[in-house]
């Protein structure tokens, strides 16, 4: 797999990052300790009850909750911001236990009527833009169809804390296809991979500055058209999927759904953004309701 080499720059850290990274590594090696299903349920444990209202996590996510279905009684989505911190503690885990995580995934079912398009750009040599959010597990398409023999890279924000990004990247980069950084450096590569007919994945659910303001979930949010764009550019299909954690909390069902049709990069995106509420709407409690996703536009 094609990596960038790693810097030799010094890595500016706080005692808070030190911390926080400690602790990280030692849930994660407990957890990796265990065997899958145990690792697994631990870890959503650990998220649920801990580590997410340490972090502030639960209370973002009631209030988002709030802002966005003030007609939901509270203990609705107080049960619900406690599913969302199980599913990212879940999630966590899953991808830093790529390996086992891949070899569930690969005989999953892929359902939707994506795939036959993308059989036929792999034999046409034309790229692919896969378009997901932070829901169920983001990661679990990218497995399933990896064990059918796709190569699938990625265009990923790094995390705030350097330490804890240095280990987590490598869970995106050893699965399949080079992934890429955003910044300049980063979003250069990405384009030359997709430019060269590569496959690759955008998250588009995060809060994007200079976005575009798009609809989502009844309130406008800022919305970057960065994979529009370059599907635009390159010819690209625009394909969303996603991982939906089933009831046992370990398996998923994987939909890649119709590329979307090319017009204006905003008008794609809005159509990538209604089908994820489509998603959210259906699993409110695998959506990462702690992102400040409407930051800017409205209150958060």
């Amino acid at each position: 797999m094609t990596q960038s080499a790693p810097s030799s720059a010094p890595i500016d850290v706080s005692m808070i990052d030190r911390i926080v990274d400690a602790a990280l590594r030692g849930a994660i090696r407990t957890a990796l300790a265990l065997p899958y299903a145990r690792r697994v349920a631990f870890m959503g444990a650990i998220a649920r009850g801990v580590a997410g209202p340490v972090a502030g996590y639960r209370a973002r996510a009631l209030s988002n909750l709030a802002s966005i279905h003030p007609d939901w009684p509270e203990a609705r989505r107080r049960v619900i911001a406690r599913d969302v911190l199980d599913n990212f503690g879940r999630t966590l885990i899953e991808n830093y236990s790529w390996r086992e995580f891949g070899a569930r995934l690969a005989q999953t079912p892929i359902e939707g009527g994506g795939l036959p398009h993308l059989e036929a750009a792999r034999a046409e040599g034309r790229p692919v833009i896969f378009v997901t959010g932070h829901f169920g597990n983001h990661e679990a398409p990218r497995h399933a169809l990896t064990g059918r023999g796709y190569q699938i890279g990625g265009l990923y924000r790094p995390a705030n804390n350097p330490l804890v990004n240095a280990h987590y990247a490598s869970t995106m980069t050893d699965v399949s296809g080079p992934v890429f950084p955003k910044g300049r450096k980063g979003t250069m590569g990405f384009v030359r991979h997709i430019a060269a007919g590569g496959m690759a994945t955008i998250l588009f659910d995060l809060h994007a500055r200079d976005g575009v303001p798009i609809p989502f979930l009844g309130r406008p949010a800022l919305t970057a058209t960065t994979a529009a764009d370059l599907a635009l550019r390159y010819d690209a299909l625009l394909v969303p999927y996603w991982g939906i954690r089933q009831p046992d909390g370990l398996s998923f069902q994987i939909v890649v759904e119709e590329p979307i049709p090319p017009s204006s990069p905003r008008a794609m995106m809005e159509d990538a953004t209604r089908r994820l509420e489509i998603r959210v709407t259906a699993h409110p409690e695998q959506w990462f309701w702690v992102h400040r996703r409407w930051k800017g536009v409205g209150s958060q």
